[in-house]
């Protein structure tokens, strides 16, 4: 399996273009640049109200082609932003590209963890930081971030000399373990509207039941979830074998530790994801809900 990992503190990007020559076209790479720019104005402006960003190109190496680019971040004269600067404009940029790449194939998998992301496509594996994963989530909502990314995909199409392109950490870094390749790049739509309408991320959570459904089947239970009652079938038949071997025993309140599988879908004139379905796809543990013990009172021994 090859895998790939974004970083949630790098302000630099070292762009690998998978050449046959060793070389680019100059208004390919020109063309390729100014987009990624146009991207990270557009995604810092959202995550980093206050500051300006610059994206600069700090060298060229072969690798097959290789240009290493950073952002320069300053103030906007005396405005005050009340949040932490966040360095991962170009993180959420790489994030954006692997996840629309991914998905014009069938089959892409997203775990959400505590502090990373991992968004899996056949072999290929894309570890990402959790508040990089969620600020693209934010970043794509803009239709000029998306616009500048569908630019970039749309040069890299025009180039026959573009076999695909990669991210690696340094100029002298050996080739990407994931390079995106230019048959999927070819099926990315170039309308700037390139969000899928639905998609399937999975998420470790504490469920707590409402209501159970105890026969195996598609028939939903309810849970609470982060202060929201959702219904959800369980589709792991281990969970239903430990239960009817008598190994557990479930009650109203009790607490499941589970990959809760969350669809999510597009609203076509915003661009804002919400979810519209819930599936419990593993359940890790059982966790009976405590359960206050009375006190007697000593006088009535």
């Amino acid at each position: 399996m090859s895998i790939a990992k974004v970083s949630s503190a790098d302000d630099s990007l070292v762009i690998h273009f998978d050449t046959e020559n060793r070389r680019i076209n100059a208004y390919t790479l020109a063309s390729v640049l100014v987009s990624i720019a146009d991207a990270a104005k557009a995604a810092n402006l959202d995550l980093n109200p206050g500051y300006d960003v610059e994206v600069v190109v700090e060298a060229i190496g072969p690798g097959s082609f290789r240009a290493k680019i950073s952002t320069l971040h300053s103030k906007v004269g005396n405005l005050f932003s009340r949040q932490n600067f966040k360095a991962i404009v170009l993180g959420v940029i790489s994030s954006f590209i692997y996840q629309q790449v991914f998905s014009v194939n069938d089959g892409v998998k997203v775990t959400v963890n505590t502090d990373e992301v991992v968004i899996e496509q056949g072999d290929d594996r894309v570890i990402v930081p959790r508040v990089v994963y969620e600020s693209t989530q934010q970043a794509e909502r803009n239709p000029q971030f998306r616009g500048a990314v569908a630019r970039t995909f749309e040069t890299l199409r025009a180039d026959e000399g573009i076999r695909g392109i990669g991210f690696v950490a340094d100029i002298d870094s050996p080739p990407p373990s994931v390079l995106l390749r230019r048959e999927a790049i070819e099926k990315i739509s170039l309308d700037g509207d390139i969000v899928p309408d639905t998609r399937p991320i999975t998420e470790r959570c504490m469920l707590q039941i409402v209501k159970a459904i105890l026969d195996r089947g598609r028939r939903k239970w309810e849970f609470m979830w982060r202060g929201v009652k959702i219904s959800a079938p369980i589709s792991d038949p281990e969970f239903y074998d430990r239960f009817f071997a008598h190994k557990i025993t479930i009650a109203p309140g009790d607490f499941l530790d589970v990959n809760l599988k969350i669809v999510q879908a597009k609203d076509p004139e915003t661009g804002i994801y919400s979810n519209v379905g819930y599936e419990v796809v593993e359940v890790f543990q059982h966790e009976p809900r405590i359960r206050q013990i009375p006190l007697t009172d000593p006088g009535e021994e």
